[in-house]
């Protein structure tokens, strides 16, 4: 069995994109979220979770801006751009395609 940490290739961007979707996040933030939905089993390592977000800023799809965390820290926060929300939707659907085919190789009886 795979450790908590390990997440399918490519699911990264989309768990980002999905989580800043409501609002802006800084980085811990965004981890903590994914962790908390996804009931303990998702755990996004910070070696992971930065350089994606970085590529993910260069792409366009998110933007960063700097203010105060709830505990008076500045960091950057991050917020999803027009373009990331176009993101968001091709990659939900690729996911909900994908997954769904896997489900019926291993249903199958």
């Amino acid at each position: 069995m795979g450790k908590p940490s390990d997440l399918v290739q490519g699911t990264l961007d989309l768990l980002i994109l999905k989580t800043i979707s409501l609002e802006p996040k800084h980085g811990w933030a965004i981890a903590k979220r994914i962790q908390q939905i996804s009931g303990e089993v998702l755990q996004v390592q910070q070696g992971s979770l930065y350089p994606a977000l970085h590529r993910l800023e260069q792409q366009g799809w998110i933007r960063a801006k700097w203010a105060e965390t709830e505990t008076g820290r500045n960091a950057k926060f991050y917020s999803l751009t027009a373009a990331g929300r176009a993101q968001l939707a091709a990659e939900t659907e690729n996911w909900n395609r994908l997954s769904g085919a896997i489900n019926l190789v291993v249903q199958e009886s």
